[in-house]
């Protein structure tokens, strides 16, 4: 397993790679065609013309890491992508690397879920009630 973390980004690059490439290699396509940095800890997908061999190059705090796949049957889904880079979760790199297809037709994950203010709307309001029962009560001299 590379992570396994569900909140470690992973960006697929959209053609097919020159898999000869090594660290270097695969550094300077992330930083030039994804406009990324390969340091940052996030893991890249590559794959080759014929998507029967992926590559994953992750910096994990103290080096790259590649992780490599060559299928014995079968290919790899293909990512489509609008711009530049393919956005996946570790799920759907684990699925992508196990050969599965539903990848490259339907978002497997859902959305990060951004958790809001805690207790929401009714917590103001109970706020609210208290901070006005408080003043009620200090105007008339019970406090």
């Amino acid at each position: 397993m590379i992570g396994s973390s569900r909140n470690l980004p992973v960006w697929a690059y959209p053609g097919a790679a020159d898999l000869r490439l090594g660290y270097d290699g695969l550094a300077g396509l992330v930083a030039s065609k994804l406009v990324s940095d390969p340091l940052s800890g996030d893991s890249f997908l590559f794959t080759n013309r014929g998507r029967t061999r992926a590559k994953v190059l992750v910096w994990d705090g103290t080096g790259l890491a590649i992780y490599q796949k060559r299928l014995e049957q079968g290919r790899f889904a293909s990512l489509r992508s609008d711009g530049g880079r393919i956005a996946l979760t570790m799920s759907e790199l684990s699925l992508y690397l196990e050969g599965c297809r539903l990848v490259e037709r339907v978002k497997l994950s859902p959305d990060a879920y951004v958790p809001g203010p805690l207790g929401g709307r009714r917590r103001v309001a109970a706020l609210a009630k208290k901070d006005t029962a408080w003043a009620c009560d200090q105007s008339l001299g019970l406090i």
